[in-house]
């Protein structure tokens, strides 16, 4: 296994996971320059748990649920398979679904429409290394 490395661990990029383009255009939209947002309901697409560790938190939205796709699992994986402290932000979903979440180890929750808001505060939060 290749190591990452200080560059790569700087790069400042999360990810969104929704199947919701309006939702992903308004982030991406909103997202401060040198930030990269990467789309996908297939973790495993982004590489092995040490290349989930590249990214400096997740926007999960709770109201996206396909065949292919339960935000519960995406949870589970990251917190119980790969025991990452990656850290999930929840949008929306109803309050079954949040307690689920809750159980499930994400960290916080809030309304779809505070999205946007909330992501030029995370990515504040998360900027370091300038």
């Amino acid at each position: 296994m290749s190591e990452p490395t200080i560059a790569a661990r700087l790069q400042r990029k999360f990810i969104v996971m929704s199947n919701d383009a309006a939702w992903h255009d308004a982030l991406l939209a909103a997202a401060p320059e040198g930030w990269e947002l990467v789309a996908t309901l297939d973790l495993d697409s982004l590489g092995t748990f040490d290349q989930i560790l590249m990214y400096r938190f997740i926007f999960l939205d709770l109201d996206c649920l396909t065949d292919d796709f339960d935000p519960q699992d995406a949870i589970r994986k990251v917190r119980m398979e790969w025991m990452l402290n990656v850290a999930i932000f929840c949008f929306g979903g109803s309050d079954d679904e949040r307690d689920q979440a809750r159980l499930n180890r994400a960290d916080r929750f809030f309304e779809r429409d505070e999205a946007v808001a909330r992501l030029a505060q995370f990515c504040h939060q998360y900027r370091w290394g300038e």
